[in-house]
């Protein structure tokens, strides 16, 4: 056999697709990671100010003309209002201003994002600077100290995520990608809700009880994690119904290449360049690390829209899974029992 027809048997045509579907995956891989975090820069941060009327208007109009535009500035009537609307996730910072000194407030939230307070502080510190001003910092929603740079939620999330892909495609490995009844996608649907609450448990408990890296609510982060790894799991279920094998590649485009890197974890969303902060809260990682972090350090605020992002995540992934398993089966669906004769071999 000449070598030719050696390399035409070794790699099909097929096998010639994936590894070029691979390769365009790893390019994507290394596009999104770096265009979304090679250069973060606050960008249209929502930020309060505080300050007498007479003074309010003109010092929100001046953060406004920014240069780069870092700030969406909007007055906030009192010390109170802005610290609520902080803990409502409303804002990301605001400015007290001390009209009987020189020493003005900058409120944070270091629980949203570290890199993020860090940033609002040197913007004011050099802004307060040019006006013979000094700031004094109080972080209302601080990061827990086993929580470096506000990190664990994402990383959380993240893990979650990977336990939801990697379930998925498993049973798909096992035993085709696409379920050959609908009872056959009951039961996957079935394993991986299990699994799903097992894996939410699991990632709850290490990072609370255990780490000690998360603060709040072990049941609420049970209870979102769980729903984390269903959505992402029947997603991707839902891709190899309709793709193959291929979906599994699909499902880390999502998750993995669109997803981490969208997601606000090492640079808050709106550190982040347009197009990933636009696609961020509507993706999984981006949904639950948002959620997390609510429920760790703002008292649970501000939970519905990424709850239900996750929520619709799971219920498409569970629709389009059952639907595809009730057509026609293709060839890489997992065979049925009256399909195979007496003696092992396919009828």
């Amino acid at each position: 056999m000449s070598l030719v027809d050696e390399l035409k048997s070794a790699v099909t045509p097929r096998a010639a697709l994936l590894v070029v579907g691979v390769f365009a995956l790893q390019l994507l891989f290394i596009a999104s990671y770096v265009g979304a975090l090679h250069n973060p820069t606050p960008k249209d941060v929502p930020f309060g100010v505080v300050a007498p009327q007479q003074v309010s208007a003109r010092l929100v109009g001046r953060l406004e003309s920014l240069p780069g535009d870092p700030l969406d500035p909007r007055a906030v009537t009192d010390d109170a209002q802005a610290r609520q609307q902080i803990l409502n996730r409303d804002i990301d910072g605001a400015l007290v201003v001390n009209p009987a000194g020189t020493t003005d407030t900058l409120l944070v939230a270091s629980g949203g994002g570290t890199v993020l307070s860090s940033a609002l502080q040197s913007l004011f510190t050099e802004i307060e600077g040019a006006d013979q001003r000094t700031i004094r910092t109080v972080d209302v929603a601080p990061a827990s100290q086993q929580d470096f740079d506000g990190l664990s939620a994402f990383y959380l999330v993240v893990g979650w995520c990977v336990g939801g892909y990697i379930c998925a495609a498993i049973l798909a490995i096992s035993a085709g990608s696409r379920p050959a009844n609908r009872e056959r996608a009951i039961i996957r649907l079935g394993v991986l809700a299990l699994y799903s609450i097992l894996g939410g448990l699991g990632g709850a408990v290490i990072v609370g009880p255990i780490l000690g890296a998360l603060p709040g609510s072990v049941a609420a982060l049970w209870g979102l994690g769980a729903l984390v790894v269903f959505a992402v799991g029947a997603a991707t279920l839902a891709l190899q119904s309709l793709f193959g094998i291929v979906g599994i590649g699909l499902a880390i485009l999502l998750i993995v290449v669109a997803g981490n890197p969208s997601a606000g974890g090492a640079f808050p969303l709106p550190m982040l360049p347009p197009f990933w902060h636009a696609i961020g809260p509507a993706l999984p990682p981006g949904a639950g690390t948002w959620a997390a972090r609510s429920i760790a350090y703002f008292k649970g605020n501000d939970l519905t829209g990424s709850l239900l992002v996750l929520s619709a995540w799971a219920l498409v992934g569970t629709v389009i899974t059952l639907v595809m398993s009730s057509l026609k089966r293709g060839p890489e669906s997992e065979p049925v029992a009256d399909e195979v004769d007496e003696v092992g071999a396919p009828a």
